[in-house]
């Protein structure tokens, strides 16, 4: 079984099956006798509690990415080690972009997710969070204030992302992985990334 932990679930892959659960308490799991759980975690205080009830092996030492980039998340590293060339976008709570070409990963940046622009408008002003609606089109200029909210929120990512493929694939993963799907043609949606990573490095040692 692999298991991927992040700050607010556990992301659980086992015969081909995905699933997810809240942190809050530890999961149940069907195991087989002795089975191991090889996990990746960013979050120490969940990784402690599913080790207290079951037998787990962390994979975060055995992570060799090619990169000069200082501090990069385990969970960005692993996901990096299943692309060899192409541009990964990870959306999520926060929204990652890497790039990888012959297998070295050459730098990266974090993006506000969606969620988190939401808030953030809201802040300015709650008819502001009201208005906002992603389904914009990226070749029209705004011509209300929901569009006006929505393009400012995605277009940068979305310009950055095509200015830095060049010609690269881009691959998709993460929660709203699938919304930016419609802004980049061929776009590759693989949320099953970060288990390839795992799968690659159990299987290198």
């Amino acid at each position: 079984m692999l298991c991927e932990i992040g700050n607010s679930c556990y992301h659980f892959k086992q015969n081909g099956k995905i699933w997810k659960a809240a942190v809050r308490s530890t999961p149940k799991l069907e195991l087989e006798k002795d089975e191991t759980v090889y996990t990746i975690s960013v979050n120490e205080t969940a990784m402690r509690r599913l080790a207290r009830r079951y037998r787990t092996f962390d994979l975060e030492p055995f992570v060799n990415l090619d990169t000069l980039y200082y501090g990069l998340g385990v969970d960005r590293a692993v996901a990096c080690l299943a692309v060899s060339t192409g541009v990964l976008v990870d959306a999520g709570s926060a929204i990652t972009v890497d790039i990888m070409r012959d297998d070295v990963h050459l730098g990266g940046f974090i993006y506000p997710g969606l969620a988190k622009f939401q808030r953030m408008y809201a802040q300015i002003s709650p008819r502001l969070q009201k208005a906002m609606n992603f389904a914009i089109d990226p070749e029209s200029l705004p011509q209300n204030t929901a569009e006006a909210v929505s393009y400012g929120a995605v277009m940068p990512l979305i310009s950055a992302v095509k200015t830095l493929a060049r010609n690269k694939p881009i691959i998709l993963t993460g929660g709203d992985g699938g919304y930016f799907a419609r802004y980049f043609e061929d776009a590759i949606v693989d949320h099953s990334l970060i288990f390839k990573g795992m799968d690659k490095i159990i299987k290198e040692f």
